[in-house]
């Protein structure tokens, strides 16, 4: 996969962090050419955006080899076997960090234009640039945020070597890298353009990213409605964006209902892709009462038809369905029946409950989400994709059980989700994903052992390719000392 430029990689790159939306975190970008990518990283996730200016504290007589790293107000993080193995005095170390850090303060008076830097200890600190070779700058960087006392450290870029990604991850409390090729060559390469990134283009960036919001346009439609389906209305929530190109109808669990905080949670990642959403109780109050109902797959499937006409009728939109717990298996049972239906996905679902033969007749896309701790509902997920004659893929969401209560499992089901809607029932103007993109879920063969990207954190590689940069400080030996 390659990048159009740094800003697709930028947004490419927030999709993975989605999961961080909410949370007390901030974006810091590496200049200069990580700062248009950690802008998109920002921007998405709602976050402040700074600049992290680290600079390298090379050996006098070998700048390329580095003894330590230095950032704003004072922190300094020395190699001391570096230090000691090239026999550096105090004055020696003082003069190479008085030169460095003149250097970093003029950058920084360049680019913040007289603000104030954006506080880093107790929060989460998302570290972005636009690629990394040999990661000394990369690690430089975390050990830096690390000392002015960040909470957490994620290191984010687009592109990377394994090897260099892993000895990062000493460094880092979490890596995300979009590509991980083995051999890389130079990071421009996996970028079609690829253009120099200025000083005057960091510090407008970085202006933009400073000035207040504008004030919020009008939320998208979010009413309870009451959908008819036969002899019932059933109570619903919806939520329309505009220029929403489809809409999905949510099937809920035993027990649950249109009010359930966790498919509200993926409803709000659909929407904010664009997609507008449907949240319905399949029974009456008075249903619900009967336990018996709740198992009722047909019926439960018949009031989804029911849903689904009315949503046509409302929006003359494709419509796909969501479903968990049990509604997976009326979703299934119902789109059985309906050609219409675009895409069908399922979260701990239960889609063995629906027929063999209504499973046989599915003509929609489906994906179905299991987390790798909920064994039980694992196999028989299995057992239904089996089953499926239409296109369709298992994802296993590493540390997930049945209610996907495990931090970050409920955000990578929901990203799932949003990936394979936006791929079958259309691409909304933002936030959806590139389809068949290495961080998506992939329409293509039955695959019903895949574990997803999420399981192994790695993403698909591209060219051999790769930038070429100063060597990590203390890897190799130090040269001597000149006579």
């Amino acid at each position: 996969m390659r990048f159009e430029n740094r800003t697709d990689a930028g947004r490419r790159l927030a999709r993975r962090l989605e999961r961080l939306r909410g949370a007390d975190v901030m974006v810091l970008g590496l200049p200069r050419g990580g700062v248009p990518v950690a802008y998109e990283v920002a921007r998405a996730l709602a976050a402040p955006l700074d600049v992290l200016v680290v600079r390298k504290l090379g050996v006098p007589w070998q700048p390329e080899l580095g003894f330590g790293a230095i950032g704003e107000r004072g922190v300094r993080v020395l190699n001391d076997d570096v230090v000691a193995d090239c026999g550096l005095g105090p004055g020696e170390l003082a003069a190479v960090e008085e030169s460095e850090r003149a250097e970093l303060e003029r950058r920084l008076h360049r680019y913040r234009a007289g603000r104030d830097p954006v506080p880093v200890p107790g929060r989460t600190v998302v570290i972005v640039d636009d690629g990394v070779a040999t990661g000394a700058t990369a690690e430089a960087a975390c050990r830096v945020v690390r000392h002015a006392g960040a909470a957490r450290v994620v290191l984010a870029v687009p592109v990377g070597p394994e090897r260099t990604l892993a000895r990062l991850r000493d460094v880092a409390d979490e890596v995300v890298c979009l590509e991980t090729p083995r051999h890389l060559g130079a990071v421009g390469a996996w970028y079609r353009d690829f253009a120099q990134t200025g000083d005057d283009e960091v510090a407008a960036l970085l202006g933009r990213a400073a000035r207040p919001a504008p004030a919020a346009g009008p939320r998208p439609p979010n009413r309870e409605v009451e959908v008819p389906a036969g002899p019932v209305r059933l109570a619903a929530r919806f939520v329309l964006p505009d220029r929403a190109p489809a809409v999905v109808a949510f099937a809920h669990g035993s027990g649950s209902g249109r009010h359930s905080p966790r498919n509200r949670f993926v409803a709000a990642v659909l929407n904010r892709a664009g997609l507008g959403t449907l949240l319905l109780d399949l029974l009456t109050e008075d249903e619900e009462r009967d336990r018996h109902n709740v198992f009722d797959i047909v019926l439960l499937a018949r009031r989804l038809q029911g849903a689904s006409a009315w949503l046509r009728r409302e929006t003359a939109l494709p419509v796909g369905y969501f479903g968990a717990s049990t509604g997976a298996g009326a979703a299934l049972e119902a789109a059985a029946d309906d050609p219409g239906i675009g895409a069908v996905v399922s979260r701990g679902g239960r889609p063995d409950l629906a027929s063999p033969a209504a499973l046989a007749r599915v003509r929609a896309p489906t994906l179905l989400i299991v987390g790798s701790l909920d064994t039980r509902v694992l196999s028989l997920n299995r057992l239904a994709a089996d089953w499926l004659r239409c296109e369709h893929r298992l994802a296993v969401v590493p540390g997930a059980s049945h209610l996907f209560a495990e931090p970050g499992t409920l955000a990578t089901a929901a990203v799932l989700a949003r990936d394979w809607f936006t791929a079958h029932l259309g691409h909304p103007d933002s936030g959806g994903a590139e389809a068949g993109g290495p961080d998506t879920a992939r329409p293509g063969a039955e695959r019903p052992k895949a574990t997803g990207p999420e399981a192994t954190g790695r993403e698909g590689t591209g060219p051999e390719a790769g930038r070429t940069g100063a060597d990590r400080p203390g890897v190799d030996r130090p040269p001597p000392r000149p006579a």
